[in-house]
C-alpha cells in the first residue's frame, strides 16, 4: 500500500541570486538593474504565461521595496510608490461604463509621475498593443519601455527544474533533468507542476527520484488536449 503524502510546503527563493538569466531573460534583467534610471520610472515586462515574468518582478521587489497592487487606484498611491502590475485588465468594465478601467489607468499613470513613483507593468503582450480606446492613454502605453521575455531554452529550462528541485532539497540526477526538458511543456508552470507531481509521487511509494520514476509519472499524467 502506499503512503500517504504529507503536504509540507516548501519555499521556494526568489532572491536575483537564484535567478538564473539565459538569451531568453537577459534584456529583462539588464533593464531591471538600471532601476530607478527608467524612461518616467516605468518599465513593461511582456511575454507567453509562464515564462518568468512574475519571478522577475520578485527579484525587483526585493531590490526595490515594491508592492503588487490588484486595483488601478491612484488614491492608493504614495509618494516615491514602488508598485507592479501583473496582467492589468483595460478592456473588461469595472462598471456599466466600459472605460472606466482605462480612465483609471490613465489617472493611475498621471499621479505616479507626480509622486515620482515606479512602476513595473507584466502582461502577454506590450503594453503598445493593448485594445485601449483612450488616445491619452494609448500614447502613453506606447511610450513605455517593453522588454519582451521569450518562452525558456533548454539551458534555462533545466537550470529551473534543478533550481525548483533543490528548492526542495532534492538531488536528481543529469539523466532526470535531460529528460524532462525533453517532455514537459515549454514554461516555468510546467517546470513548477512536474517537479511537484513527482515529488509527491517519491514520497508516496517511497522510492528515489530516478528517471524510471519520472518516466512512470509522466506516462500517468492527464492528457492536456
Amino acid at each position: 500500500m502506499a503512503q500517504l503524502a504529507l503536504d509540507l510546503q516548501f519555499r521556494p527563493a526568489l532572491g536575483r541570486n537564484d535567478f538564473v538569466v539565459s538569451d531568453s531573460n537577459r534584456d529583462a534583467v539588464t533593464w531591471l538593474d538600471r532601476w530607478p534610471d527608467w524612461p518616467n520610472r516605468i518599465l513593461a515586462i511582456h511575454g507567453p504565461a509562464g515564462c518568468g515574468k512574475t519571478h522577475l518582478a520578485h527579484v525587483w521587489q526585493t531590490r526595490s521595496g515594491a508592492r503588487f497592487v490588484t486595483e488601478i487606484d491612484a488614491a492608493q498611491l504614495e509618494a516615491g510608490a514602488a508598485v507592479i502590475l501583473d496582467e492589468p485588465a483595460v478592456t473588461a468594465p469595472a462598471t456599466d461604463h466600459p472605460d472606466d478601467r482605462q480612465t483609471a489607468l490613465f489617472h493611475f499613470l498621471n499621479r505616479l509621475r507626480e509622486l515620482q513613483g515606479s512602476l513595473l507593468l507584466l502582461h502577454r503582450e506590450a503594453p503598445a498593443r493593448w485594445p485601449v480606446e483612450l488616445p491619452d492613454l494609448a500614447s502613453r502605453l506606447a511610450a513605455i519601455p517593453a522588454i519582451a521575455v521569450a518562452e525558456p531554452d533548454d539551458t534555462l529550462l533545466a537550470a529551473v527544474l534543478s533550481k525548483h528541485f533543490a528548492d526542495r532539497q532534492l538531488t536528481v540526477g543529469d539523466d532526470v533533468i535531460d529528460f524532462l526538458v525533453r517532455h514537459i511543456e515549454r514554461d516555468f508552470t510546467a517546470a513548477a507542476t512536474a517537479v511537484t507531481v513527482i515529488d509527491q509521487a517519491a514520497l508516496s511509494s517511497r522510492r528515489r527520484i530516478t528517471l524510471p520514476l519520472v518516466r512512470q509519472v509522466l506516462a500517468e499524467r492527464p492528457s492536456e488536449d
